[in-house]
């Protein structure tokens, strides 16, 4: 995989624990954090984010690239991302493979799309171009799904491997989101996982969901994960043999070292596990 490195076990990095952090070394692997939360010319952030340069190997992941979006990418943005990756020395670079704008308005919110062929020639060459220009490994991840469209042409798995595969990119798999668009749409979330291209998984994401009243599940970030994603991130580990493992904890934070205790539980769903082929 063009020696991606497997990083191990990270959290993302979220001001609520700053004061922890500064205060002792953190057990982890790496920290993930929201690129655009740093994609500023100075202040606090920036200050606090050389600080931890010095002892941790920093990953992003952006939320705001768009490159499902009718329009055409924006450059600016691009470039502002690219400069801090400079700064960071990322492995890697991820977004999500939905749109987030439209007419010059964001959203920000991460919305979805319908699977066609068409749509996902167009993502791919969006994304090949990203990568490029970027000059260094480009991921999309899947997200959590509520809705399906009718002009649909093949389940999301073939969507995702065809835009990745045409683009020559890789995949940030959420297995949380697998598992929340597999209760949501009712399939089983191992058919999605069985389908996947695992050499282009350069990274995976686990975190808790929240369960309405009527079924329907939310992808919120701010709870345990449940004992059926990590399950599947059982299988997910023996496909790849092993790629960097990220816990995303949101809203209802708890401490720095829970945080860093459940990302851990990792550890147990990769013991004895060897790489299939």
């Amino acid at each position: 995989m063009n020696n991606i490195p497997n990083l191990g076990i990270g959290i993302g990095l979220r001001v609520e624990h700053y004061e922890e952090i500064h205060a002792q070394k953190a057990d982890v692997g790496f920290f993930e954090i929201i690129s655009e939360n740093f994609m500023i010319e100075g202040g606090a952030p920036l200050a606090n984010l050389n600080k931890f340069l010095e002892d941790y190997t920093i990953v992003q992941h952006g939320v705001s690239l768009s490159i499902a979006s009718a329009e055409q990418l924006d450059f600016d943005y691009l470039k502002k991302l690219k400069k801090l990756s400079d700064l960071t020395q990322t492995p890697w670079i991820s977004d999500h493979l939905c749109w987030t704008r439209a007419h010059n308005h964001h959203y920000h919110d991460l919305l979805p799309l319908p699977y066609t062929s068409e749509y996902a020639r167009f993502i791919a060459e969006k994304a090949r171009i990203v990568q490029d220009y970027l000059e260094k490994p480009f991921a999309l991840e899947n997200l959590s799904s509520y809705i399906t469209f009718k002009d649909s042409q093949m389940p999301e798995w073939e969507f995702y491997r065809e835009v990745v595969e045409r683009a020559g990119i890789y995949m940030m798999l959420d297995i949380n989101n697998v598992y929340v668009s597999a209760v949501n749409h009712d399939y089983d979330p191992m058919e999605y996982l069985k389908n996947l291209p695992y050499d282009k998984v350069l990274q995976v994401h686990l975190a808790g969901h929240t369960v309405q009243d009527n079924g329907i599940i939310l992808d919120t970030h701010d709870t345990y994960v449940c004992n059926e994603v990590w399950n599947l991130y059982s299988y997910v580990h023996q496909q790849t043999g092993g790629v960097s493992t990220l816990l995303e904890w949101d809203d209802d934070f708890i401490s720095l070292a829970d945080t860093i205790k459940e990302a851990n539980k990792a550890r147990q769903f990769q013991k004895d596990i060897k790489h299939v082929q």
